[in-house]
């Protein structure tokens, strides 16, 4: 498929639409084919990245088709392999960890691996597991910065040139309500779309207090058991949990952003460890002139709104399964659970021999939510191309291993350069 680039706008919306609801029905048929043969067809499953995502990205995956099973599980920390065989109920599953424990799932007899360690890893991750030949499943996001976001791409290219499957954990594109929305905004039933929001603001997120058992890690090592907590590790809120928003702006606009104006600040995460900000408001500037404020936030005691609203000429729309205006819409068709979705129309791909290949797409809205953290950490507005062609941003470290932290500073706006 060529990249948007490469098409109109309406081409590519419709393209896009159509090989994701292309994927759910190859995915049912594949349910029903394998039904009776799950024997003879097994796919073996490795999870790199055994946390509270990594283990519930296995659990769907078992869930989501006949004939799976996970045949390893790798982390940075050995008590996080060994909840995971608890809560997979597979005591006996070979298990690995350690800085090095990707490569060695990597080498098991696996077809299909599941990334899901801190998003800094992913393309160190992603690109070993391309180049070791596995179909993969990657967690959203898949970078920290441009630099990361290049990887990702190149590595998607590849996986496309061997016939590899790779699946993004962003499960509202393989979600019913969404697509079925989606393809009727792209036939524009609620005409040109002139602006939008888009919303993931919370109350807060974890913290993991130093506990006895934690008293042998060096700095580097506790840093990443606190990942979120740190922007070369998770990539600040903007990027780790609100991509999944961004990622719904572009699917409707069919493409991605010309310019990035960003703000934000750091007030409510008092003394905890860390330099992630606490509250985003980004201005998304879409080629057809079109504007979308990006706002996330965690803030206790706050009132939650998580979500996405566009504005067109002839209606609005939430995105998830109605349209008001000219053309009203209410989606009332199946609701299977997204992120077990994901997974049967990954493995229906693989089982079909027409692999999905997401990397590129989920790499470009991880870009666009770095372009947005971008902005407002340096105060500047900032255009698509340099980011996309120019930026050499790259904050993950070269080497990994037991040491010394990488305390960076709290981003302040006017003292951060534009790199």
């Amino acid at each position: 498929m060529n990249t948007p680039a490469d098409l109109s706008r309406r081409e590519f919306v419709k393209l896009s639409t159509l090989s994701t609801s292309a994927a759910v029905l190859a995915s049912l048929a594949s349910q029903r084919m394998y039904g009776a043969t799950a024997g003879s067809d097994r796919i073996r499953v490795g999870v790199v990245g055994c946390g509270g995502r990594g283990t519930g990205a296995a659990l769907n995956c078992l869930e989501s088709s006949p004939g799976v099973e996970i045949v390893a599980l790798g982390d940075l920390f050995e008590r996080q392999v060994n909840n995971a065989r608890t809560k997979l109920n597979l005591p006996n599953v070979q298990g690995f960890w350690g800085f090095d424990n990707y490569k060695k799932v990597l080498a098991a007899d696996i077809d299909l691996v599941i990334l899901a360690t801190p998003p800094g890893f992913r393309p160190e991750h992603f690109e070993a597991a391309v180049a070791a030949g596995k179909h993969v499943f990657i967690e959203k996001p898949v970078a920290v910065d441009p630099v990361g976001c290049r990887r990702i791409i190149a590595a998607a290219k590849v996986a496309k040139q061997k016939n590899l499957a790779v699946v993004a954990g962003t499960q509202r594109r393989h979600q019913p309500s969404y697509i079925e929305t989606m393809r009727r905004i792209h036939d524009e039933a609620i005409g040109e779309l002139v602006g939008g929001q888009c919303y993931w603001n919370g109350a807060g997120i974890w913290f993991r207090e130093k506990k006895e058992w934690i008293a042998e890690f060096s700095d580097f090592e506790w840093q990443c058991w606190n990942w979120y907590h740190w922007d070369w590790l998770s990539g600040d809120q903007i990027v780790e949990q609100h991509i999944h928003n961004i990622d719904v702006m572009n699917w409707a606009f069919g493409g991605y952003p010309v310019k990035f104006y960003g703000m934000g600040g750091r007030q409510n995460r008092g003394s905890i460890p860390g330099n992630i900000w606490d509250h985003f408001a980004v201005e998304m500037e879409y080629a057809n002139g079109a504007r979308v404020t990006s706002m996330c936030r965690h803030t206790p005691k706050s009132t939650t709104r998580i979500g996405e609203h566009v504005v067109g000429t002839r209606g609005t729309s939430d995105c998830e399964g109605i349209i008001s205006g000219a053309n009203p819409f209410k989606y009332a068709g199946a609701t299977p659970n997204p992120l077990v979705q994901e997974h049967s129309d990954l493995i229906a791909s693989i089982r079909k021999g027409e692999p999905l290949n997401e990397g590129e797409q989920v790499a470009l809205s991880t870009l666009t939510a770095i372009g947005g953290r971008m902005s407002a950490y340096t105060g500047r507005e900032i255009s698509w191309k340099w980011l996309l062609e120019g930026s050499k941003l790259d904050i993950f470290p070269k080497e990994t291993k037991p040491g010394d932290g990488i305390y960076t500073a709290v981003p302040i706006p006017g003292s951060v350069e534009l790199v």
